[in-house]
This record gives structure tokens, C-alpha cells and sequence, in this order.
């Protein structure tokens, strides 16, 4: 995974929840790194349920770490201090930057993207801050700092990070519009409920959210690492299949393991052979 990737490639390497490194057209890209053992602060929040398949200091260099927002299942402050060391480049929204900077990371690596805002990577690349439905807030305080999603622009293909989102049809349509068709469409599929439907998905508005987005190789994200919701940690992935169209190209690898999006539909569903494990019978 270290050597340089080459400079017309899209890969992609999914660690759990909302974590997967992007390797597109010559560089790489990580998101929402979260590398702690709990979505919380304090010691009784929800446990993964699998280790990181890799080791934080056994990551590439990167060009660029994206965060969607704050929320702790999305921002790990000690995988932030400890990438922030090797000198990297962070691009979060409007207000994220603050965190960053109070747990020691120097001004001059963050950018703070209000949506719709450009920036550029290296003479090649292009990331742009695209919106979101959803909140933030680490404690008490609610939504002083932005949320987004993130689209990641190389010269050869086009990616989508959607962060968290309730359904958002209209907003994705003109994301699309804008700077699609992506390759590669990557969205939260778990953590979903009616008490709180409008803030995550599901998988059927995951579907529809990428069928307004324009298509592309669709990864889902946001389930199987914490349980964040009532329904079963496989049921998000379970439905997702169930309910894709046939032309829909579902990207479902096991945690750490690093896909060629050109080489089509990943059909691996390898929670089935989890689940058929002596733990689960």
C-alpha cells in the first residue's frame, strides 16, 4: 500500500465506519480517521466491533485527511494528533478547524471549507466542500461548526464522500449536477431509524441519494464498526443488497481490504461468513 499509486488509478480501502482511504489519479486521501476503541468520550460509549485492520502509523502518506464533521464516530482527537505529526494536510468545514487546532495541529495544515467552496491539491486535483442534512457538536453546544460532504476531483475520475446525511434528494441532484458523474459514490448506510430520519439514511434513501448523485460504484458506509442504532449491526448491508437494482455496482469489502474500482461490483459479503461463525449459530 506505500508504493506511489499510479497516476490513473481509483482505489479504495474502507477501515470501518466512515474511515477508507481514496487512492485516485496519483494521490491519496483519508477519511474521517477513527482509530479509538469507542464512539465517545468517556469509556462506556459503543465499542467497535473489530480492531482497525490497520495500524494508524502503518498508513501511506497522504496528500490530504477529509473530515465530514465533528461528531466523535467521525473525528478521533488522538488519530488527529497523531497524523497531524507527519505534517499532513487537513480540509475540514467551517468551524472543525478549531478542534484541530486546540489539540496541536498548526494553522498552516487545516483548511476550512464553508460548502461550495474549492480548493485546490497539488496542480492536479480539486476538493470541494458539498452540503449535507445533518448537525454536529461534541458536547452540549450544537452545530457551531459546519457538516459537509466532500467531493474529490483527479484528472482522470471523480469521487464522492457523503459524510452523514438525512435524505436530501433535491441537494444531491445539484451536487451531481455540478461536478458529477462520480466513479466512485460512497454513503451512509447505517445508524438509521425513524426517530432520527432525518439526519441518516438508510439504505433505501442511500439508494436514492446515489441515483441523484448520477451512479458510479457505490460503497456504503457508517455501519458494522459501533452500534449507533437499534437494529442489527448486518441489517444495513443485508437490506442494501436486497433492495439495489441489478445495474447498481455495490462495492462491499471486508474491512482493510483495498479494491480497483475499475474492476467492477465487489459481491464479497463476507459478514455472512461472520455470521455463520461458531459465535452466531
Amino acid at each position: 500500500m506505500a508504493e506511489p499509486v499510479p497516476s490513473a488509478a481509483l482505489r479504495v480501502t474502507w477501515f470501518g465506519h466512515s474511515t477508507t482511504l481514496i487512492e485516485i489519479d496519483g494521490k491519496r486521501f483519508l477519511t474521517d480517521p477513527v482509530w479509538r476503541l469507542r464512539a465517545s468520550p468517556v469509556a462506556l460509549g459503543p465499542k467497535r466491533f473489530f480492531a482497525p485492520p490497520l495500524p494508524l502509523a502503518e498508513l501511506p502518506m497522504l496528500d490530504g485527511v477529509l473530515l465530514s464533521h465533528d461528531h466523535y464516530d467521525h473525528l478521533d482527537k488522538e488519530a488527529i494528533r497523531n497524523l497531524g505529526r507527519t505534517g499532513v494536510a487537513f480540509f475540514c468545514p467551517l468551524g472543525v478547524g478549531g478542534h484541530l487546532r486546540r489539540w496541536g495541529i498548526a494553522a498552516a495544515q487545516i483548511t476550512e471549507l464553508d460548502w461550495w467552496q474549492e480548493v485546490q491539491v497539488g496542480e492536479t486535483h480539486t476538493l470541494v466542500a458539498t452540503p449535507a442534512r445533518h448537525f454536529t457538536g461534541r458536547g452540549l453546544t450544537r452545530d457551531a461548526t459546519l457538516w459537509a460532504s466532500w467531493c474529490v476531483l483527479g484528472p482522470t475520475h471523480r469521487a464522492f464522500f457523503g459524510g452523514d446525511s438525512g435524505p436530501f434528494e433535491a441537494g444531491f441532484q445539484e451536487i451531481g449536477a455540478a461536478y458529477g458523474p462520480f466513479d466512485l459514490v460512497m454513503l451512509e448506510v447505517g445508524a438509521s431509524d425513524e426517530l432520527w430520519a432525518d439526519i441518516h439514511m438508510g439504505p433505501d434513501h442511500a439508494l436514492a441519494a446515489h441515483r441523484a448523485l448520477g451512479g458510479g460504484a457505490f460503497l456504503p458506509l457508517h455501519w458494522a464498526t459501533f452500534n449507533l442504532a437499534f437494529h442489527s449491526w448486518h441489517e444495513p448491508a443485508d437490506r442494501l443488497v436486497a433492495a439495489a437494482a441489478p445495474d447498481v455496482p455495490l462495492l462491499l469489502p471486508a474491512p482493510g481490504q483495498r479494491i480497483d474500482v475499475a474492476a467492477g461490483p465487489q459481491p464479497g459479503y463476507w459478514w455472512h461468513a461472520y455470521l455463520s461463525g461458531p459465535a452466531h449459530r
